[in-house]
């Protein structure tokens, strides 16, 4: 179901955001009755905090949200959707104690905390709706909540409904949808294309290996998003463990998000043109299934050993990566599930980086920063070059050591392009709920892309 703001309405309840540095003085603002019912409720303004005030016939009168102080907010983000899930159903609107970003950021948080995965369930009621605060733009905050919501519901379909024909079949309703084109290579195409590493990582699968491309716009800088689709993988012969396996129907998260921030762009009609790269496979294990130590010959021309068939996003990404650098673009941006060492570095939450160029990271990181979207930028370390190089082929698909996980995939794809580059290596996944975003999948970085847009292609 989509998320929407409630139409504007005479009988919307006010809500009153509260800090708790500034309680007395804010109180003091309410009528002595809805002061006198905080007092007995024990208001303190505390994060999440949320008393509703009746009047005289018992019905809500106003509601009060606890929004703690600045250091608990810092703490984490979009603290207004906890609030929202403890409200009554009705229609709300924020009457006072926010402004700018901080509103901004509320709405926002308040539309998110409507999504509920429920494909293989009963559908939930709606709770609480808000009326679109006044000054900001609705129909934005709706358009990047949907796109987020697209990108949830793809990572969060299990590989069962999520294989590489459904993930296209995705990719073909959101370019009917914007009215874009899209080209889809499966199976022994990919090799009379040119597309070796794309069909190797994917043949082993009874659903074909493809390549989705999707194009939109006609004026503009050209941007490419190119996301890794593994919609399920194994490890291949190097068969993961099952408890490392139980979460790989997230593996198309870099996917799913760059189909996410696409709606978000198209939606929003941003004045470029997109272009959208998806390798879409499966990592299975057949007899044809690709083993350790073969040696492919990518796209680029390049050469690579494989020691690990559990080291796939790579090579996939880099066949792609290398079509994308084909028609000269201002930039491409590439988004993966691709290591378990980004997650060891920084943890769940934020999206590690990588870029060359430092107006580019400072753009988004200061996005970020901006739209509750936390990044951090990792460094394309050149001195590390060595450690994926073995010898006997141009590229080593996984050094060994372990050191530096995430930092020599990075450089591992930038062999494979020369355009302006930047690199997401995301979690996309919630491992326990907070605030707008339930256990489950989640976008990472697309909301920090999105803003950063406007400086990064000089729109």
């Amino acid at each position: 179901m989509p998320l929407a703001f409630a139409a504007a309405s005479d009988a919307a309840i006010p809500l009153h955001v509260i800090d708790a540095d500034d309680l007395d003085d804010r109180l003091g603002t309410l009528p002595e009755l809805a002061q006198a019912w905080a007092k007995s409720q024990d208001f303190k303004g505390t994060l999440g905090q949320v008393v509703t005030v009746p009047d005289g016939a018992g019905e809500i009168a106003m509601g009060l949200i606890g929004y703690g102080s600045a250091a608990k907010r810092e703490r984490g983000r979009f603290h207004i959707a906890s609030a929202a899930a403890k409200l009554p159903r009705g229609i709300y609107k924020l009457e006072s104690g926010l402004a700018g970003q901080a509103l901004e950021e509320a709405a926002l948080a308040w539309l998110l905390s409507g999504y509920k995965f429920d494909r293989y369930r009963k559908p939930a009621k709606p709770g609480a709706q808000l009326v679109a605060p006044e000054g900001l733009d609705a129909q934005r905050l709706e358009t990047i909540a949907a796109g987020e919501v697209l990108t949830r519901d793809l990572i969060n379909t299990p590989a069962s409904d999520m294989g590489p024909d459904e993930l296209e079949g995705a990719a073909r309703a959101l370019a009917a949808d914007h009215e874009a084109e899209i080209n889809v290579i499966t199976g022994d195409d990919l090799l009379t294309s040119n597309f070796p590493m794309i069909h190797t990582v994917g043949r082993a699968s009874t659903r074909a290996p493809r390549l989705l491309d999707l194009r939109w716009g006609d004026k503009g800088p050209q941007l490419t998003l190119v996301g890794k689709g593994v919609c399920f993988d194994t490890g291949g012969l190097n068969i993961k463990p099952g408890s490392s396996m139980g979460l790989m129907k997230k593996d198309m998260g870099g996917a799913a998000t760059v189909l996410g921030l696409a709606h978000m762009i198209m939606g929003l009609g941003l004045p470029l043109r997109l272009r959208v790269l998806i390798p879409a496979v499966e990592n299975s294990i057949d007899g044809n299934a690709f083993r350790p130590q073969d040696i492919l010959t990518s796209r680029k021309g390049l050469t690579v050993e494989i020691n690990n068939t559990d080291a796939e996003g790579r090579l996939v990404l880099a066949d792609a990566l290398t079509l994308s650098d084909e028609d000269e673009p201002d930039l491409v941006i590439s988004m993966a599930t691709l290591t378990g060492a980004a997650r060891v570095a920084v943890g769940p939450d934020l999206s590690p980086f990588y870029t060359d160029h430092d107006d580019h990271a400072d753009a988004v990181a200061q996005a970020a920063r901006k739209v509750a979207d936390p990044v951090w930028r990792m460094p394309f370390h050149t001195p590390y070059e060595a450690m994926i190089e073995p010898g006997i082929a141009d590229l080593d698909n996984a050094p060994k050591g372990g050191f530096a996980g995430s930092i020599t995939a990075a450089l591992f794809l930038r062999r494979f392009i020369e355009s302006p580059y930047m690199h997401f290596d995301i979690y996309g996944w919630q491992p326990s709920a907070a605030p707008a975003r339930p256990k489950g999948g989640v976008g990472m970085g697309a909301r920090a892309i999105l803003e950063a847009l406007p400086r990064l292609l000089n729109l």
